[in-house]
């Protein structure tokens, strides 16, 4: 692939989009001969990563060899080898080790030969005057990345979006990722969502994410917000999209999330109970029976995630069968209580990261809801829990012994004693499940952060235990789990 720069300001261009897709392990080899851009491009790389700061200092790693970043969005390692003649010099660096951590931007790779990752971009640049030549010739991840890209930015053009507005915006645990760009003068949200690529079989010959009714694609996403916005909730709204390739322009619903006004303090009386009055008016609606079930197969292979995952993660090695068998049994008692003659609309994703604080707009509409596209119709105590044990924040259980009190006097004529119950049993397997996803996300996909999240999971988990309807289950983590529960204290 080839791409020519008219100026060093479209080098910088192509650097700050490359960037846009910079995770720990993907490595850049810029070659070129002196003066050609490579020093151009790496520090517009890194700038991006730092938020577009341009008075953010970017020294030569010319005589250090190796000058590292680890605060900017994705930690990033500056590697010269100009000064380097030999590969051996070159492994003296450490570079391997770097990559696990690092995006790597290496200018002079000559030194280093051999593959430091399989994601691996070369770039060799040529060219005179400030025009310049620059092929591109991708391996790994890459190849992905370059092919969608070019996709991204015909769906930007056919959508009025000029290109140099790309700006980073937010990933999650997820392959989804978020950017923020403008059409005229106005900001929208860019969604970039792959088709969903299953895993392998993992139960009677499905994947898991076809078992547990994770959302396919775009269209998922379509399909909920739109119902989501007839129905007067604040789900976003699609300007644009690409279902084919799972691209989408969305409504920006601002920076008021709630997980960040919480974390600073800010008081969460109104936005709280707005978000619990919405909830109880979901709960009294009748939903369009479109979307599959919140079935106990889903919810089973969901909770399996704990003794699959997270019993890696304290014993370092597989839990055995029977102890996977005898969890399963006591959930196969306990999850038929979850399922519901008439069930509502679940977002399953109903917590501070995904609620934005509207209070210029009227009624339900103050609350914005976004990642919404694996919803499932089922109970809705799993909300109410999904809201009242977030797992990335702290909801103290005096607070949230009150707003449950909130939910409970919006909805009258509730069973309040099955109500408990259910609410009690979906607590536990949302935070067994989270457990076992943390663990997963770690061990797997390299993402150690989720670890510190843990102990607050464990926290709920054992408050959702005294429950009398689950004491079959705390008696099973007491005795083959008990670390399940002694990290949150």
């Amino acid at each position: 692939m080839i791409v020519t720069s008219a100026s060093p300001h479209e080098t910088e261009g192509l650097a700050r989009t490359l960037a846009l897709y910079a995770r720990p392990g993907s490595v850049l080899l810029l070659e070129g001969d002196l003066g050609a851009g490579k020093s151009t491009f790496a520090r517009a790389f890194i700038r991006a990563l730092a938020g577009g700061n341009e008075s953010f200092d970017i020294p030569s790693p010319t005589f250090s060899l190796v000058q590292t970043y680890d605060n900017t969005r994705v930690p990033v390692a500056h590697v010269d080898l100009y000064r380097l003649s030999a590969d051996a010099e070159a492994e003296e660096l450490g570079l391997d080790e770097l990559a696990r951590t690092h995006v790597l931007l290496i200018e002079w790779p000559r030194a280093a030969q051999k593959t430091i990752s399989p994601d691996t971009l070369h770039l060799a640049l040529s060219g005179s005057g400030e025009k310049r030549r620059i092929g591109l010739t991708p391996s790994g991840i890459w190849q992905r990345i370059l092919g969608r890209n070019a996709a991204l930015e015909a769906f930007l053009k056919v959508s009025g979006v000029d290109s140099a507005t790309r700006r980073f915006f937010e990933g999650d645990a997820s392959a989804r990722r978020y950017e923020k760009v403008t059409v005229k003068g106005e900001t929208r949200v860019l969604m970039d969502m792959a088709p969903r690529i299953d895993g392998p079989p993992v139960k009677d010959g499905k994947p898991y994410a076809v078992i547990a009714h994770s959302a396919e694609g775009l269209h998922n996403v379509v399909q909920v917000n739109d119902q989501l916005e007839v129905m007067g909730y604040g789900a976003p709204h699609i300007y644009e999209r690409d279902l084919k390739n799972g691209f989408a322009l969305l409504e920006d619903l601002g920076s008021n999330v709630y997980r960040d006004m919480i974390r600073s303090g800010v008081d969460m009386k109104q936005p709280m109970q707005a978000a619990i009055e919405v909830l109880a008016d979901i709960a009294a609606r009748d939903w369009p029976q479109t979307l599959p079930p919140y079935d106990i197969d889903a919810q089973l292979i969901e909770v399996d995630l704990l003794p699959s995952w997270f019993h890696v993660h304290v014993h370092k090695q597989p839990s055995p069968q029977a102890l996977r068998d005898s969890f399963e049994a006591i959930w196969r008692e306990l999850l038929p209580e979850t399922q519901l003659k008439n069930p509502v609309w679940t977002l399953r994703d109903y917590h501070s990261p995904n609620l934005i604080w509207l209070p210029e707009r009227e009624g339900f509409k103050r609350v914005g809801l976004i990642d919404t596209q694996d919803a499932l119709l089922g109970h809705p105590a799993y909300d109410l829990a999904s809201l009242l044990q977030d797992a990335r924040t702290d909801i103290a259980f005096d607070w949230a012994d009150e707003l449950y009190a909130a939910y409970v006097r919006l909805r009258p004529g509730l069973d309040t004693d099955a109500f408990a119950r259910a609410y009690a049993i979906l607590g536990a397997q949302r935070t067994s499940k989270i457990l076992g996803i943390f663990a997963r996300l770690n061990m797997r996909d390299g993402k150690p952060a989720y670890i510190q999240h843990m102990p607050r999971v464990s926290r709920y988990l054992a408050r959702s235990l005294q429950h009398p309807v689950l004491s079959e289950l705390k008696l099973w983590y007491e005795t083959h789990m008990p670390e399940a529960l002694a990290i949150g204290h």
